[in-house]
């Protein structure tokens, strides 16, 4: 299994300081609600790869997607495997304004820590950055991820699928539903050309509306390209993500 990859080269100088390239320019990679909800200003994005971590509903939401009643589930990276997503280009004049707001996002005052702030290296997969076709995916760049604090009393690891499923069914937060949350992540995933098999597999076990009891959070089922369990998250085409 992959693990976590150094990128020696590109350290954050204090836990303020923006990470910059060699261009002046700061990455953000994004793997779940961010990808389709950033909230912050950005020059480009493109998709991008990230090996050594995986997107996994490894979290408890007493929050955003549930209640302490009634928990919901919200993704993080957790270690070993690689994963799909969007890297997010920030200038370097909007960069520490945009780490501010990531932090705040993530990691709020008072709140317990779920999330550690890490620099992690990401392959580019297409659209600005990448001069020629046949330089794709050979450019890494450092950028702003947001892992897994496995110390948390949060974190929920290695949930089987069909756990998963019940909770996210019920689910209900300050954001809204956390059937939502997961279908929504599955739709944008799908505009990338990216299919998650974890996440699909979950969707495939959601209860139908009409089986669930009074109270418990709404949709639509699943689409037909997500409820068919996938083998692999992988890059199905060539197609690059285009600006917002």
């Amino acid at each position: 299994m992959d693990q976590p990859a150094p990128f020696p080269t590109h350290r954050l100088a204090q836990p303020g300081d923006p990470p910059l390239d060699a261009s002046g320019d700061m990455w953000v990679f994004a793997y779940g609600s961010l990808i389709w909800r950033p909230g912050f200003a950005h020059a480009g994005r493109q998709r991008a790869l990230l090996r050594g971590w995986h997107r996994s509903f490894c979290l408890w939401s007493h929050r955003y997607r549930g209640t302490p009643e009634r928990p919901g589930l919200v993704l993080a990276l957790d270690r070993g495997g690689a994963c799909h997503g969007v890297a997010f280009r920030v200038p370097g004049h909007h960069a520490r304004e945009v780490l501010h707001y990531l932090d705040d996002r993530e990691l709020p005052d008072g709140a317990e820590i779920v999330y550690h702030r890490r620099l992690v290296p990401v392959r580019l997969l297409d659209g600005p950055g990448v001069a020629a076709p046949e330089a794709r995916g050979a450019i890494t760049v450092p950028a702003v991820a947001y892992v897994v604090n496995r110390g948390s009393r949060h974190y929920a690891p290695r949930l089987p699928p069909e756990r998963c499923a019940e909770v996210i069914a019920r689910g209900v937060g300050e954001m809204g539903s956390n059937r939502d949350y997961l279908l929504n992540t599955l739709d944008h995933l799908a505009e990338l050309g990216v299919r998650d098999a974890g996440l699909a597999r979950i969707a495939a076990l959601l209860p139908a509306i009409h089986s669930l009891p009074p109270g418990a959070a709404g949709h639509p089922a699943p689409a037909p390209g997500c409820a068919k369990p996938l083998e692999t998250d992988s890059v199905l085409d060539a197609r690059s993500v285009t600006n917002q």
